[in-house]
């Protein structure tokens, strides 16, 4: 039987080791993805003696990966409780989503200038899955993935390898309030008019304006999770 507050209560994982990529890798992967799934939540610990016996590793490999995971920003270890789950400060929010906001603005900006006319009607086609996601569903997370649908395409238009590998880190950072953000209450559906307009600046190649409107979707976003942070201090 799980222990009382025990991982195996929030989160069920495979053992790791059964495919090709190195075992460090793997056990990293899963957290990374047990975390932004919201499987393993913000101030969560992560006891090592768990995580070895739900992932069968040894408990080196185990402090690898939490080591990697603390410098991607997504695990705090804290004096005499151990690792746990990154919760931002509302600090380090108004900073991420300053960053945000500008690292965007010019993955808009490159997006325009590279794309094809083909991915800008896949940008288009995104943005309605995201509005039709946030109809069907109240689940964070299939609206979250959605949303990740239309940023997929954005990277892949901008055809920069240093900007995916940036926007990737800034967005696993800002996952809980991406999450905070989206579930108040008219987020989505203002989310979606935002970006629509960003979309219909990139169909017209104005890059100035869709990168305006992009930073105005980030900066909205972090108005209402900023708001709740605050409420909640």
């Amino acid at each position: 039987m799980p222990r009382a507050n025990s991982l195996a209560e929030s989160w069920t994982a495979e053992p790791v080791g059964r495919i090709a990529a190195p075992l460090r890798e793997q056990v990293i992967s899963a957290l990374r993805q047990a975390i932004l799934d919201f499987h393993l939540k913000p101030g969560q610990r992560l006891v090592e003696r768990e995580l070895v016996e739900q992932l069968g590793v040894s408990r080196t490999t185990v402090r690898e990966a939490l080591r990697e995971l603390t410098s991607e920003g997504l695990v705090t270890v804290v004096p005499q409780k151990g690792a746990i789950v990154a919760t931002p400060t509302l600090e380090d929010a108004v900073d991420l989503y300053e960053v945000r906001a500008a690292l965007e603005s010019l993955v808009v900006t490159r997006f325009v200038e590279r794309a094809s006319d083909q991915q800008v009607a896949r940008l288009q086609a995104a943005v309605e899955r995201f509005h039709d996601a946030t109809i069907r569903t109240a689940d964070i997370r299939q609206i979250l993935q959605a949303k990740d649908l239309f940023y997929a395409v954005l990277i892949e238009g901008a055809a920069s390898s240093a900007l995916q590998q940036l926007l990737e880190g800034i967005q696993a950072r800002v996952q809980i309030l991406r999450a905070t953000s989206l579930s108040e209450e008219g987020r989505t559906f203002a989310a979606v008019r935002e970006l629509r307009a960003v979309v219909d600046a990139v169909a017209q190649r104005d890059a100035p304006l869709a990168a305006r409107l992009t930073a105005e979707h980030i900066r909205a976003a972090a108005e209402t999770a900023l708001l709740h942070m605050r409420a909640g201090e």
